[in-house]
């Protein structure tokens, strides 16, 4: 067993995990203390290496491409702190972190891991359900549906259309941008029919605008990640015969007339008709183009 025990966290390797547990200390991001410890088995590891600094030193563990939902999801967009994959290192204990360093990439040696991307995620994501209040709004996921219930703060365009319900199957993708405070971020939800849209992410209701705290939006990253591990898999993707992928060859087909749709439940009549009746109020305001318009009032439309 190959351990070290710092502030930041716990980094121990047992020969075919590598298992990192978050410090308790308060100088560790609430993203990280949120998302838990993290056992990363051997097979998802492309390489580690430890760089020393002048005050300290830092471990860091490179995975394969595509073995991971976190860092697809994110991107390596998470800020260096909330980073589950590197560790700060006191200049006292570098020689234990070398020593860690060593024993993974021997392990790598001997089992032959390929550093090829993966086929398929081999960790698994954060447990589900998962709920986060962010500054747009709070967002959840029960592994089959998200669920997005707007704020007070949110733009009148979002809460004109009530909660969105968005299941699993209707997902192309999920895209997340941090908010570093500095500049905004957004969690948006990218559906077979708002695949082409661009609305700002202030204005989609399918986008959670992040513009409040950086700390906490920042957690916005657990349902992106546990969103993500339950779509089809990057190398699942296939190109269609004329060169299109199935995103781009969205709409291709016929639209469902608005004649075909399902009439509301009568309970929610009169909910329907003032939505509507906001739509058109902000419509005629110059709040809404005609395209943010339309394709609000087609939002509202579909979630009665």
């Amino acid at each position: 067993m190959a351990e070290i025990i710092q502030r930041d966290g716990t980094w121990a390797f047992d020969g075919s995990t590598v298992r990192i547990t978050p410090g308790l200390h308060r100088s560790v991001p609430l993203f990280r203390q949120t998302y838990g410890e993290v056992s990363v088995p051997l097979e998802a590891v492309a390489g580690v290496g430890f760089e020393p600094e002048r005050r300290r030193g830092r471990l860091r563990l490179r995975l394969r491409e595509g073995a991971d939902p976190l860092l697809q999801a994110t991107g390596g967009r998470l800020p260096d702190a909330a980073d589950p994959y590197r560790l700060t290192v006191e200049i006292d204990r570098c020689g234990v972190a070398e020593y860690v360093a060593e024993e993974i990439r021997h392990a790598l040696l001997l089992d032959q891991i390929p550093k090829e991307p993966t086929e398929g995620y081999l960790l698994p994501g954060p447990p589900v359900p998962v709920s986060v209040r962010s500054s747009d709004g709070t967002v959840s996921f029960d592994g089959t549906q998200v669920r997005i219930d707007w704020a007070d703060a949110s733009c009148r365009v979002k809460r004109a259309t009530g909660p969105r319900i968005i299941d699993v199957g209707d997902l192309v993708r999920v895209e997340w941008l941090p908010n570093s405070g500095a500049e905004e971020g957004f969690l948006r939800f990218v559906t077979r029919e708002t695949v082409f849209s661009k609305l700002p992410p202030e204005k989609d209701p399918y986008a959670l605008d992040l513009w409040g705290s950086a700390r906490r939006d920042l957690l916005t990253a657990l349902i992106a990640t546990a969103v993500t591990a339950r779509l089809p898999h990057p190398s699942a993707r296939t190109v269609d015969g004329d060169g299109t992928s199935p995103e781009e060859s969205v709409g291709s087909g016929p639209r469902p007339r608005l004649s075909d749709a399902v009439p509301p439940p009568s309970d929610h009549h009169d909910v329907l008709l003032r939505r509507l009746r906001e739509l058109g109020e902000l419509h005629r305001g110059g709040v809404l183009t005609d395209a943010e318009f339309a394709m609000t009032k087609a939002a509202v439309l579909r979630g009665f």
